[in-house]
């Protein structure tokens, strides 16, 4: 058993999740598309961070908590899973969600995650766009422990050095799967927001001396301050594996073109990207992170940057359920 086997987790994703191709995708693009199905975990509609809470939740139980607390954007994927979470294992569980400017106005506020996440009986704290999410946390968290219960903080997006060993854990499942399946690729492509997939997925990979590039689509952030995020919190991963740091040099790469006026807000290559796969392969994305991403891969394969007939593995994180927030841009 190595370290990493032996950190304590919960078990709640379907994995290994299925690497499906895409032929109807990939004679479009001139190169063969792979997409790693992390929307089929299976929390909640599924998504990238249901691996995240499996070791996040360990560790809650672990501290003694008995309380979720976590911070996202209104229509939070994150959100939506913790709170499923938070039901699953006997937690209570509070979420601190914020407006975002904008997003489209009718649907936004009550469908799509925010139905699921009342359905799951968490209770909302709706924030608008002046007000500190941060400082609504801390105090939030004050009252909660003057009620006599234990709260345990989720950082937005599940992403630190705990939530990311769930993808540490998916770098190692997909390089098992390839190899059974006899399949090489030449990169994989994923949304990258909080840097907790990009940055687990690459500390798994170095873990098992995997060269293979990843390139994380920026859905919030310029170019530098993302691949700075995400060197950041390798680091931390790394580090948490006893793992030498300074191998996340040159490790870390992201393209800040695709996001558009900022997060959450629609593009017409977003709009396009769905469209084009659920008409092509019946795959849904979403608006926020992997429409945005496949948009740039699209981009990236038609401009040949990536070259004709490259072999590339595309994450799905998941997050089809925010499509019914955005009905009107489609």
């Amino acid at each position: 058993m190595t370290y990493f086997d032996s950190i304590t987790r919960v078990e709640i994703s379907h994995a290994p999740t299925p690497i499906e191709s895409a032929p109807r995708l990939s004679k479009e693009l001139g190169c063969n598309i792979l997409i790693k199905r992390d929307d089929c975990t299976g929390l909640a509609s599924g998504g990238n961070k249901t691996r995240k809470l499996e070791y996040l939740l360990a560790d809650a139980k672990k501290q003694g908590a008995d309380t979720l607390v976590t911070i996202g954007g209104l229509q939070s994927n994150h959100a939506r899973q913790t709170a499923a979470a938070a039901a699953k294992f006997g937690f209570k569980c509070e979420l601190i969600l914020q407006e975002v400017a904008g997003t489209p106005k009718q649907d936004y506020s009550n469908n799509g995650n925010i139905l699921l996440d009342h359905l799951f009986g968490a209770s909302i704290h709706r924030l608008s766009l002046d007000q500190d999410c941060d400082e609504y946390a801390s105090e939030l968290i004050d009252k909660i422990k003057c009620k006599g219960q234990h709260p345990y903080l989720i950082p937005i997006g599940g992403s630190d050095e705990i939530g990311s060993l769930g993808y540490v854990r998916c770098a190692k499942e997909i390089l098992k799967q390839l190899s059974e399946q006899k399949t090489k690729i030449d990169q994989i492509i994923l949304a990258t927001g909080s840097a907790g997939t990009q940055a687990g997925l690459l500390a798994g990979l170095i873990a098992e001396n995997s060269n293979i590039p990843v390139l994380g689509i920026n859905v919030s952030r310029l170019e530098k301050e993302q691949t700075a995020l995400v060197d950041s919190l390798l680091r931390k991963v790394l580090k948490q594996l006893n793992i030498d740091e300074d191998l996340a040099k040159n490790r870390v790469i992201t393209d800040g073109n695709y996001y558009g006026e900022s997060y959450g807000i629609p593009t017409k290559a977003m709009v396009s990207a769905v469209k084009q796969c659920a008409s092509l392969e019946g795959l849904l994305l979403d608006p926020v992170y992997t429409g945005k991403a496949m948009a740039g891969l699209m981009d990236l394969c038609r401009n040949k940057i990536i070259k004709p007939n490259s072999t590339i593995l595309f994450l799905h994180t998941g997050g089809s359920a925010g499509l019914f927030a955005y009905q009107t841009v489609f």
